[in-house]
């Protein structure tokens, strides 16, 4: 069976790889530092000699490296850490796919660009606006260049099932809704957004593997992927209350720039075709996916309040 490494195993877009990859057959090694669930290998990426030595031990077909440093206002804070994080730990990974011949598949994103004219190109000159940016940028350049032939995937903004609110930028959203601040909330109705599920994410991650093992020569470099529907943070606030029946006049929506602040790109959206040539391409509705990864939140907000009536 082929054996796959699958990094940041614990996390949201990690934990449906090791779901996906479990599922259609293949032999998962899921490392994590942190939430280390049964069937996962503890690990910290930034421990190079450990990394080295686990990965060889592993002797992996494939790796997948989704872990990263991914919040952009912490970014600006930690330049070091999160080049040590977003820029050597691929590098090392690159090297050792290349010494044990196995496929690598780096998980990148929309801010390596600068949003001012989507859709962007696979091959675009990316411009971020950000360190967040920039460092995965330089994740992807070390992964290319010390593993020739490995695959680069860029994602726009994720979500799915979370196990807490804040895991995903989208659901962080429903917090608001489920418990309204005193003086109300303002949330940004400017930039535009393609948010995509886990699961679609990462169905596609395998794929993109199998058609490379069909093809080593013809499928390599970099490839991108985009949810179907362009929607700004209030315009996804408006959908989850219609979704769930909740009162929104607590939030406004805020359409001017932030005068200070990480710079976000203003529509990330990405070109898909390289993936669609392929014959790869899926997409979970965003009405459908946002009540299956909120509805159990939904349901404990109700029943919290129904236990706190009696």
């Amino acid at each position: 069976m082929t054996r796959v490494v699958i990094t940041g195993a614990s996390g949201l877009l990690g934990r449906a790889l090791v779901k996906d990859f479990k599922e259609n057959g293949f032999t998962v090694f899921g490392l994590a530092k942190s939430r280390v669930s049964p069937g996962l290998l503890a690990l910290d990426l930034l421990d190079s000699d450990a990394l080295r030595s686990k990965v060889r031990e592993l002797r992996p077909d494939v790796i997948i490296h989704s872990a990263a440093y991914r919040q952009p206002d912490q970014v600006e804070g930690d330049a070091e850490g999160a080049r040590r994080m977003n820029v050597h730990v691929p590098q090392v990974l690159a090297e050792l796919a290349a010494e044990l011949k196995a496929q690598l598949l780096y998980i990148s994103t929309d801010y390596v660009f600068d949003g001012v004219s989507p859709p962007h190109m696979a091959d675009d000159q990316p411009n971020p606006l950000n360190l967040y940016g920039q460092t995965k940028y330089e994740g992807e350049q070390a992964t290319l260049k010390h593993c020739p032939g490995s695959l680069v995937l860029r994602v726009p903004i994720l979500y799915g099932p979370v196990e807490y609110l804040a895991e995903s930028a989208v659901t962080v959203l429903f917090g608001a809704l489920l418990n309204p601040p005193a003086g109300g909330y303002t949330v940004s109705d400017l930039e535009v957004r393609y948010p995509a599920h886990v699961r679609d994410v990462a169905a596609m991650c395998r794929q993109l593997i199998e058609k490379q093992r069909q093809d080593r020569d013809g499928v390599f470099g970099i490839f991108q992927w985009s949810g179907q529907e362009p929607v700004t943070k209030y315009a996804l606030v408006q959908q989850m209350a219609a979704l769930f029946g909740l009162p929104l006049d607590h939030v406004s929506a805020c359409r001017t720039p932030p005068a200070s602040g990480t710079r976000r790109p203003m529509d990330s959206r990405l070109d898909t075709s390289g993936l669609r040539r392929l014959g790869i391409g899926q997409h979970v509705p965003l009405a459908q996916g946002l009540h299956e990864s909120l509805l159990p939140w939904a349901e404990r907000q109700a029943g919290d309040a129904s236990a706190g009536s009696c």
